[in-house]
């Protein structure tokens, strides 16, 4: 893959590039309208999305940072966008242009005041693997193989600009408004700036690696405070398949509820006990190691899960408060769903929608072993995001709905889901974390 020189970080240079591909995807439409002439509605607008979603692809990947995340977080929510994108998108989590080595050496220079080389017995200035944030490149030290993250050049000082640039969009896309819609985008900005400081999640990493090396088949590389900074990270290599390469290969059921079970009880032990959780559940933070242990990378996302959160949240994951009309309600307030000053109709229009929406989402709490192969249970979440993506009644109303909790929360679970249904893990036991608390 060719490597790229430079990345635009000023306000101005990425607001261009959205307004050039956003110029592009005009052009896209105009040939839709034609194609429609000529084809079936069905075929031009496949051809549309197929077309949008490599333009609009081909422009975050040369802007990287925060754009380029946005998509990655987008290609976990395969039942809400076309599969065009989810395709193109998913690409972000671990296959981008890398940075050239002029770049990469500057960088050293900047945080070390030394070239790789005069760190590292052997250094490789070609990038492995290349992602949203930073890219990964292999060295050598005393025998020891290892892994050097870089971070893109102004990725961190870009955050702020990006977001202002995709807020227009996101909040008609979500329907966002309000008076305390700013609390959503604060919540993110946090996240991400969070994500561009490596010296906080090389200790993220290592207090993770402590609390949970006793749950089975799991690895963790160990960190290097020594040769990190702030926007270079020094760990093991880690040997094995991307997560997303073993699910489609492996034909070995057993193996595959054992990788299945150990990503379960890591996310359920984390959420539970910890209450802090690697909100970041993508294909390219996993390896499947040839032992057949999970492999657990990249620990720059974590999610603090206040109480005040955690208890309403996991209350209505109980089938019998869901069914109870007094409790149901109570919580839903209690979670910032309902509002004091709702009027009637939204407040049972709301309550009903996720009434049927927790019945259906909460289902593996309900039982003790769930089957995450079942693609009726798949189907069914499909279907239900199609049909409120299209309900004019959402829209008409204030959509603004739930603590800022649910932003990385939700998407925790939106990609623990999407996992362990790629791994095809069929008989998970819900509560087998329990098993290991210390």
């Amino acid at each position: 893959m060719k490597s790229i020189d430079s990345i635009p970080t000023s306000k101005i240079q990425r607001a261009s590039k959205l307004i050039q591909t956003g110029a592009k995807v005009g052009v896209n439409y105009l040939k839709y309208y034609g194609d429609k002439l000529t084809k079936t509605e069905e075929e031009a607008k496949e051809n549309l999305n197929l077309s949008n979603a490599e333009d609009i692809y081909d422009s975050l990947k040369q802007m990287k940072g925060s754009a380029l995340k946005v998509a990655q977080m987008l290609s976990m929510e395969k039942s809400i966008l076309p599969r065009a994108y989810v395709e193109k998108f998913s690409l972000s989590q671990f296959s981008v242009p890398p940075l050239s080595a002029p770049l990469v050496l500057k960088t050293f220079k900047k945080y070390f005041g030394k070239n790789p080389n005069e760190i590292f017995d052997e250094f490789n200035l070609e990038a492995i693997n290349a992602a949203s944030i930073g890219q990964v490149h292999q060295a050598i030290l005393e025998d020891k193989k290892l892994a050097v993250k870089i971070q893109y050049p102004g990725v961190a000082e870009s955050i702020s600009s990006d977001l202002a640039l995709v807020k227009p969009i996101a909040i008609k896309m979500f329907n966002i408004k309000g008076k305390d819609s700013d609390k959503y985008f604060k919540e993110v900005e946090e996240k991400l700036i969070e994500e561009t400081d490596y010296i906080n999640e090389v200790t993220q990493s290592k207090e993770i690696v402590v609390a949970c090396q006793h749950l089975p088949n799991l690895q963790f590389p160990n960190y290097y405070e020594k040769w990190s900074s702030e926007r270079i990270i020094t760990m093991d290599w880690m040997s094995g398949k991307h997560l997303s390469e073993f699910s489609i290969s492996n034909t070995n059921s057993e193996l595959a509820n054992t990788i299945g079970q150990a990503l379960w009880d890591f996310y359920m032990y984390q959420i539970h006990i910890l209450r802090k959780v690697h909100a970041d559940p993508h294909p390219g933070n996993f390896l499947v190691s040839e032992e057949g242990k999970l492999i657990v990378l990249d620990f720059g996302c974590m999610k603090t899960v206040p109480n005040d959160f955690y208890t309403p949240y996991f209350e209505l994951a109980k089938k019998e408060n869901i069914d109870n009309p007094v409790v149901f309600e109570e919580k839903l307030y209690q979670l910032e769903i309902l509002k004091p000053e709702d009027t009637a109709k939204e407040k049972k229009f709301f309550s009903e929608l996720f009434h049927e929406m927790l019945s259906l989402f909460t289902q593996p709490f309900h039982q003790e072993t769930f089957d995450f192969a079942d693609e009726r249970f798949f189907g069914q979440i499909a279907e239900l995001g199609e049909r409120y993506s299209k309900s004019t009644e959402i829209r008409n109303m204030n959509g603004n709905r739930g603590s800022k909790h649910f932003i990385y929360i939700n998407r925790t679970f939106f990609g623990l889901y999407n996992l362990m249904h790629d791994i095809k893990a069929n008989a998970i036991r819900i509560n087998n974390f329990k098993n290991y608390v210390v």
